[in-house]
């Protein structure tokens, strides 16, 4: 692949996911000039996002931070948080100097910092649309704060979808969200789709017996686990049901952070079967997955159109069966079906979300072939060097187009 001279790009993945890191690591392994960054004060799930000995002299890796504690409950706050953050983070574009930034996982008020430093730098931007931040915040912030709440949400809209016509390309990880490019007028040639991937290369298959589920002390017969943020979205009170009514002989573990993670913690004494575990250390993740004989996760159906749970695809990789709780259309339920790995319920059917559960625990033979399938697919469709060839390609796409732009 013939590249242009120019060729430093700045992958900016605000939460910092396991598989954004690697693929990081891999485009510097192609010869280009890569610095990963993410924000530190999210405390959501991080993968290896530090530079390692055996990296790329082409690759480096900022944790950028920002004065003071990060507010996810308060939107005051947490506004104040996103706009100290995309300040920052338009000084570091200027100081760098990249050519392309592809950007994902990025609250609207940070986004707009660093397309305007795109802009006064002459840095290519590429909106990676891993959710629509914009329609989510409407959504809620309709609910919570009436009348101000849908005027803020029109306005975080409207940036965003300025922010995308003014991007040199979008990359979607899921076709179901053109429709809202087309529906904002962006043209389908600045428009491609790139599903999100799990890093199967980091998660291998282990026996459920683990140091860490000795560490733990998981001794009850069955174990079913959660792992991930668990926000209110992500609808607790599933997993505190489970815990309550699936019975005594089952450990629900719940290796999490956020608002829902500590709704459960508060529940502990009522459920003496549930465990409320904050995130574990990377290296041991992988353990964290395979101490489960069942592997869930929650999306409400306001949430599921625009956001696709990241931890499904390390759930796949880790090759054990899965229930989802999500609506049948969104990108993570249609993978679990699609490669039968697992059981999907609705968003609002804890009943169902239970008897699911309780179905894959009493039926082991098709909770293993479940298992295999799910490592299956993950095989099949998380190959890293395919997925880079994939935007390697992209990426050269935009730079000469820019080159013949800037020539005429």
């Amino acid at each position: 692949m013939t590249m242009p001279d120019s060729q430093h790009v700045m992958v900016h993945d605000y939460a910092g996911h396991p598989f954004t890191a690697e693929f990081a690591r891999a485009l510097a392994g192609k010869g280009w000039r890569v610095t990963y960054v993410y924000f530190a004060g999210d405390e959501g799930p991080k993968g290896r996002n530090a530079r390692l000995p055996d990296d790329p002299d082409s690759f480096s890796a900022v944790p950028l931070a920002i004065d003071g504690a990060y507010s996810k409950s308060n939107f005051f706050k947490r506004r104040q948080g996103d706009i100290a953050y995309g300040k920052r983070l338009a000084q570091l574009v200027a100081d760098v100097q990249p050519d392309i930034v592809l950007s994902g996982n990025t609250p609207t008020e940070c986004q707009e910092y660093l397309v305007r430093a795109c802009a006064q730098t002459g840095a290519q931007f590429i909106y990676w649309c891993q959710d629509f931040y914009s329609i989510a915040a409407a959504r809620i912030l309709s609910k919570k704060l009436p009348g101000l709440g849908h005027a803020i949400g029109a306005y975080y809209t409207y940036l965003e979808r300025r922010q995308m016509r003014n991007a040199a390309h979008v990359i979607h990880i899921t076709d179901g969200f053109v429709k809202v490019t087309d529906r904002w007028g962006i043209p389908r040639a600045r428009v491609s789709v790139i599903p999100n991937w799990g890093v199967i290369d980091e998660i291998p298959l282990l026996p459920r017996e683990t140091d860490w589920s000795a560490k733990m002390g998981l001794t009850r017969a069955k174990r079913v686990v959660y792992s991930g943020t668990l926000a209110n979205k992500h609808n607790p009170d599933f997993l505190a049901q489970l815990a309550q009514k699936a019975g005594a002989d089952l450990d629900v573990i719940v290796v999490g952070f956020g608002v829902g993670a500590e709704r459960l913690a508060k529940r502990r004494a009522e459920l003496p079967n549930l465990k409320v575990l904050p995130l574990q250390p990377f290296a041991e993740f992988p353990q964290v997955l395979a101490s489960a004989d069942v592997l869930v996760a929650v999306i409400e159906a306001d949430a599921g159109e625009f956001s696709v749970p990241s931890k499904v695809l390390s759930y796949l990789c880790a090759g054990r069966p899965i229930v989802l709780a999500a609506p049948k259309d969104n990108l993570a339920a249609q993978m679990i079906l699609q490669a039968g790995a697992g059981l999907v319920v609705g968003p609002d059917d804890k009943q169902g979300f239970i008897n699911a559960v309780q179905t894959l625990l009493s039926d082991g033979i098709a909770a293993a072939e479940m298992g295999k399938a799910a490592r299956a697919y993950a095989e099949q469709n998380f190959d890293l060097d395919h997925v880079t060839d994939r935007f390697e390609k992209l990426l050269v796409s935009v730079m000469v187009e820019n080159a013949g732009q800037n020539a005429a």
